[in-house]
């Protein structure tokens, strides 16, 4: 007779650390959603998720604030950490601004460091920013810090996560109108958080958030089948 292994599935913790497209939102910022957000709804009860990601941080800024730190005293064997920066490390006018050898260097070391705590990194490149040419065309708008994220994943034998190549394919579906259907694009009077209006391409509403939380499941479900069997299934009536 074949055994079957009854027991509990250990209780593990996804670990989100980014910037502001992955964070948790305050109630004055809404209708702006980070994509981490509405992921946490997806899991079964042996799945924690901690979202750690804060607006605005970098590569450097999440270490050298002490977020970072959080993650090692607290990450557990078995666990995943999702690494997803570029927005702020690639703007020279920024204080976050990292270059490109410093981001190489320090993707490289939260593999490193996560890998001690015998956890498993994924490496995500940054979300696309909604930018179109003039015949309807998505452009990139991180060839450099997406291109390095690739490449620091194949050195280091890292799942990789190409977000930035899956949310310009979503956005071309959508296509130049339709979609700031998933952005912070708001008219003068529309919200009252945002009394002058909104145009801002990169930061999601909810429905870009969820949309984008779908798919990075869908990354989950084609890369990492062991974890794929925690997110909960639809209910078919």
């Amino acid at each position: 007779m074949m055994a079957f292994d009854m027991r509990p599935a250990k209780k593990i913790t996804i670990w989100l650390i980014g910037d502001s497209t992955m964070s948790i939102k305050e109630k004055k910022a809404y209708p702006e959603t980070g994509w981490g957000m509405p992921f946490v709804y997806f899991w079964d009860s042996t799945v924690t998720i901690e979202n750690l990601a804060k607006n605005g941080r970098s590569t450097s800024s999440f270490r050298n604030e002490g977020l970072w730190q959080i993650v090692l005293d607290k990450a557990a064997e078995g666990d995943y950490v999702f690494i997803q920066f570029g927005h702020n490390d690639e703007v020279p006018t920024k204080k976050t601004y990292t270059t490109e050898i410093e981001f190489r260097n320090n993707l490289k070391q939260y593999v490193t460091e996560v890998r001690s705590k015998k956890a498993t990194p994924i490496l995500l490149t940054p979300m696309a920013r909604r930018k179109f040419d003039a015949n309807g065309k998505i452009e990139d708008t991180h060839d450099v810090y997406s291109q390095i994220v690739r490449d620091v994943a194949k050195e280091e034998k890292v799942i990789l996560f190409d977000m930035d190549k899956t949310t310009q394919q979503l956005y071309q579906q959508f296509g130049v109108e339709n979609s700031r259907l998933l952005f912070m694009q708001l008219k003068p009077g529309e919200h009252p958080n945002y009394p002058e209006g909104k145009d801002d391409n990169t930061h999601f509403n909810e429905l870009g958030a969820r949309l984008v939380a779908q798919l990075v499941l869908g990354e989950i479900k084609k890369q990492i089948p062991e974890l794929s069997d925690r997110i909960v299934k639809p209910v078919v009536k």
